[in-house]
């Protein structure tokens, strides 16, 4: 255009037609200025506008530089507009690191600004992740996914993290009246939402008395969807106690991808921790310890207290799969570790010790996130967690 056999090349003034709404002066300015200079200085304010006018002028290298500025300053403010922009003008490996940033700090750090912004499609994808960095168990993520929905539904809400499920909660149970039998996923409102609630891992949910009574008295959920899973952990639970069930003896990835429990705990500081996740497990009652840079995995068959029944099969198996990680003030990972996908055998009452911490990587408060499986893939029911299934 500017230059060799085009037209505007010996125009004194050239018209241009902007179509993309984010390109401003400013940003066709630094556009048209990056052509003189090597480096820009880009603020992360402006970085949408300057990548929309870079990617319409077609120049390489401030589009690559708006990437490098994008992922350097994701945040809670930026991630959602981040992750928008990334997928309009092609940068997938911007895109990339949002989802990253998402999975990692969801959970660990909810905000009601982030719960506003996020659409069903990015929810969808990170509910049905098995990278979800899960705090406390399953019925968290739903509890997550219901204040979710309820700001979605009333965007106008301004309360605080604290004040947000009480008023979630509220608010569905006086439209409960009017939903005449069906749950609110069925209705008219509440259809948008359908796609990403299929990816709870419901059978994790039902797995403990108070979550199941919650999640029945909520009447979100489908009760088919319900009385499917209560079926399959029945018929799991027969072969646990009948079928000389002892776990899964090789690593399946598509099941663990597809079906662990997903559970999680922050350390808020250095010192011994031990604590179990609630919900049954088979028999499997399983303490986790933190104690002088190790976090031990102990099969408590005798030993200790439990508050349900117990295995006394001499060898059990689990998959499992651990993290850790620590954040930085905007959520940045700046450390972590993981054990990969393994399976692990223990006897009555033996522990292992399943990571060995350099204390160089400690850093608090520090956040552990687990993948669990407890029964083998081929001795489960065949997962149909959710009756006629057609969208994911």
């Amino acid at each position: 255009m500017f230059s060799g056999s085009w037209k505007e090349s010996s125009m004194n003034i050239i018209e241009l037609e902007i179509p993309d709404q984010n390109i401003d002066i400013e940003a066709l300015q630094v556009a048209f200025g990056s052509l003189y200079r090597d480096d820009v200085l880009i603020k992360p304010s402006r970085v949408i506008a300057i990548l929309a006018a870079a990617c319409m002028l077609q120049l390489d290298g401030l589009i690559q530089q708006c990437g490098e500025t994008m992922k350097e300053t994701i945040n809670v403010k930026t991630v959602c507009g981040y992750y928008t922009s990334a997928g309009t003008y092609g940068l997938d490996s911007v895109k990339k690191k949002c989802l990253e940033w998402l999975l990692n700090n969801l959970m660990t750090h909810q905000n009601v600004e982030l719960f506003k912004e996020l659409s069903i499609n990015v929810m969808k994808q990170l509910i049905g992740s098995s990278n979800l960095f899960v705090m406390q168990v399953e019925m968290d993520v739903y509890t997550a996914l219901k204040k979710w929905m309820f700001l979605q539904l009333v965007p106008s809400w301004n309360g605080s993290l604290k004040q947000l499920l009480t008023e979630t909660d509220v608010w569905f149970s006086k439209r409960r009246k009017d939903f005449e039998g069906m749950a609110f996923l069925e209705t008219e409102q509440g259809k948008p939402f359908l796609s990403v609630f299929r990816h709870l891992r419901l059978q994790y949910i039902i797995s403990d008395l108070a979550s199941a009574r919650i999640i029945e008295q909520d009447s979100l959920v489908p009760s088919e969807w319900l009385s499917s899973v209560y079926k399959q952990q029945w018929l799991a639970m027969l072969r646990a106690e009948q079928d000389s069930e002892v776990g899964p003896q090789e690593i399946n990835k598509e099941e663990l991808e597809g079906n662990s429990m997903r559970c999680g705990r922050k350390l808020a500081k250095d010192g011994e921790y031990c604590w179990r996740w609630t919900g049954f497990n088979f028999g499997f009652d399983l303490l986790v310890t933190y104690t002088n840079r190790y976090i031990i995995f102990k099969r408590n068959t005798l030993n200790q207290p439990c508050s349900g029944s117990v295995s006394l099969q001499p060898r059990r198996s689990i998959a499992f799969r651990l993290r850790l990680a620590s954040f930085d003030s905007s959520g940045k990972l700046i450390c972590s570790r993981t054990t990969g996908y393994q399976i692990l055998t223990l006897e009555k009452d033996q522990e292992q010790v399943v990571m060995n911490l350099d204390s160089r990587l400690l850093i608090f408060p520090l956040y552990i996130c687990c993948n669990f499986l407890y029964i083998s893939p081929e001795k489960r029911t065949e997962n149909n967690r959710h009756p006629e299934n057609p969208e994911n």
